[in-house]
């Protein structure tokens, strides 16, 4: 049987590691640094922004389309006559949590709902306040985008701790008549023992079970909130932080929270331009989506017919059964093999006949790893 991507199921994305459907990228600072700023702009959606430590008391959740330019590539290719397939981008959820602060993990603040909505998440976007404005309050008082980080970082990592020694009270006690339990106890006391030096979870080179969920196991992007002026190389504040992101091998982003509000009210002509003019290729949006990928292990795989182009999301490194699996999981437990051709290859071929004609369309079984662009068709039975 073959895979048409006319009767595919809704549209899917994933929330790598975790094994549900949804790429989650958890939006977490210390307050007044510009998140709910940035999430106003990056989803257009209407939350509570003001100059008020704790204006987020409910975490926000709002779902973008990824911008692809290589949907609409391959959409022109199934257009016939007045008939235009859909296009289905694959989706990111930005979640909006309650700033934090200093104590957060003894419920300090809002801390215990920041701390129960951060572990829903897939990658944290840490947002760093790195320009000067005396009408915008900082908590501490001056803006230290280093002391910023370490506050954050120590919060979760207290948390963590807590986290661990409540598990760890249960597992020596059960170690002694429990093989599984009894190796796992020395690889959490070095974790446990790590967080007390200040190396968080996810360089301990320790594979955790899933169901502790740390704080500090989520990879981090350092998201810098600039003024317009900084754009699009940073300032000194930025510098700080790329300081800090090398020290971890952390990705970083610079962006002006405020420009990207102001982007949301413009055309898609003014927009390119308004860029241009600032030095920039992209928005902000579109630049946190790539470096998310990337800090996740994520790729876009594609399918294309007369009915639909869509774009799916799946591990680097994945298979074709398990990018098959994306769609639905028969396609998976049937896979047989699959037709692939890059899409850009597809688009100069102009048909997957001309394609096929050509000699560019590949098949490939169930060792094939999947390439970013990849256009595929799955051929399965169940």
């Amino acid at each position: 049987m073959r895979y048409n991507p006319h009767s595919a199921p809704g549209a899917l994305c994933v929330r790598a590691g975790n094994g549900a459907n949804m790429l989650g990228i958890g939006i977490v600072g210390l307050p007044n640094v510009g998140k709910s700023t940035l999430f106003n702009a990056i989803t257009r959606a209407s939350v509570e922004a003001a100059n008020y430590p704790f204006a987020t008391i409910d975490k926000n959740v709002g779902v973008v389309a990824v911008p692809d330019a290589r949907l609409e590539a391959l959409q022109a290719l199934y257009v016939k006559g007045e008939r235009v397939p859909p296009l289905v981008p694959t989706s990111v959820e930005f979640v909006d949590i309650a700033g934090l602060v200093r104590g957060a993990s003894r419920g300090e603040g809002l801390g215990n709902q920041f701390l129960a909505n951060i572990r829903e998440v897939a990658a944290v976007a840490h947002v760093v306040r790195c320009f000067d404005d005396p009408n915008v309050v900082h908590v501490s008082g001056q803006v230290a985008p280093r002391d910023d980080i370490e506050t954050v970082r120590t919060e979760l990592a207290l948390a963590d701790i807590a986290t661990l020694e409540r598990r760890l009270d249960r597992l020596r006690r059960s170690a002694k008549g429990n093989a599984e339990d009894a190796a796992l106890l020395p690889a959490l006391e070095s974790v446990l023992a790590g967080l007390s030096d200040g190396v968080p979870a996810r360089a301990a080179g320790v594979e955790l079970p899933p169901d502790l969920n740390l704080l500090t196991a989520k990879p981090v992007i350092y998201v810098c909130n600039v003024s317009e002026d900084a754009l699009p190389d940073g300032n000194d504040y930025v510098d700080e932080v790329r300081a800090v992101a090398a020290e971890e091998g952390a990705d970083v982003v610079v962006i002006s929270a405020r420009i990207e509000e102001e982007l949301t009210d413009l055309s898609d002509e003014d927009a390119r331009a308004f860029l241009a003019d600032m030095g920039l290729e992209r928005p902000g949006l579109e630049r946190l989506i790539a470096v998310g990928y990337h800090t996740l292990g994520l790729l876009t795989f594609l399918t294309a017919g007369e009915k639909e182009v869509r774009a799916w999301t799946v591990r680097r490194g994945a298979r074709a059964p398990e990018a098959a699996g994306v769609i639905h999981s028969d396609f998976e437990r049937g896979f047989i093999r699959a037709e692939v051709i890059a899409w850009d290859r597809l688009v100069e071929a102009g048909s997957i006949a001309a394609a096929r004609s050509r000699g560019w369309l590949r098949t490939e079984g169930k060792d094939y790893v999947v390439e970013d662009g990849d256009v595929m068709h799955f051929l399965f039975n169940v």
